[in-house]
């Protein structure tokens, strides 16, 4: 375990097996499709959960990415939503599904659904690793949610603390004095 962190709050064993149930969940519910479903990953913390999750997705799909920034280099959200990389193709009619790391106030997600709803894209899923509920602002659509985790600073496994601790295979608790 990490020096700064003072406990591991959910596993690497935990988060491979979390991802193959999402995966078997969302191949299920996406089968009937007839275009390939999107998967559009929030940099950069989602980058190694959509790399677990996808192994695991027996559909056809294709991966899209978008930059959103709300946190800067802090622990609490500044509420300024910033799109910093926008999709590379075009979503009109074609179902997609959000894939986030951690859903915590849900300010970040309400932005990405209006801007993709205002895309066209016909349905948006979203699809998360980590849910805070007891942080929730605003009220947001999770269908598919890895675990549900107190209100704890988080990092690890893309998560990060002034972009340092993304590495990590494995998400932990930080410990106050670092952070």
């Amino acid at each position: 375990m990490h020096k700064h962190l003072k406990d591991i709050l959910i596993t690497h064993e935990q988060i491979v097996e979390e991802s193959k149930l999402l995966g078997a969940r969302i191949s299920e519910d996406y089968k009937d499709q007839d275009q390939s479903l999107i998967l559009v990953a929030l940099l950069k913390g989602s980058v190694p959960f959509l790399a677990e999750l996808m192994k695991h997705i027996s559909i056809d799909i294709e991966i899209d990415f978008m930059d959103v920034s709300s946190y800067g280099m802090g622990t609490e959200s500044t509420r300024d939503i910033r799109i910093l990389k926008d999709l590379e193709r075009s979503v009109q009619g074609r179902s997609i599904i959000i894939v986030e790391d951690i859903v915590d106030t849900g300010r970040t997600l309400e932005a990405v659904l209006k801007i993709l709803k205002n895309k066209g894209a016909s349905t948006i899923d979203v699809v998360s690793l980590l849910d805070k509920p007891s942080r929730r602002e605003v009220t947001v659509d999770v269908k598919y949610v890895g675990f549900e985790i107190p209100n704890e600073f988080v990092v690890g496994f893309g998560l990060d603390f002034a972009e340092k601790y993304r590495n990590l295979p494995y998400i932990g608790v930080m410990h106050e004095d670092y952070y």
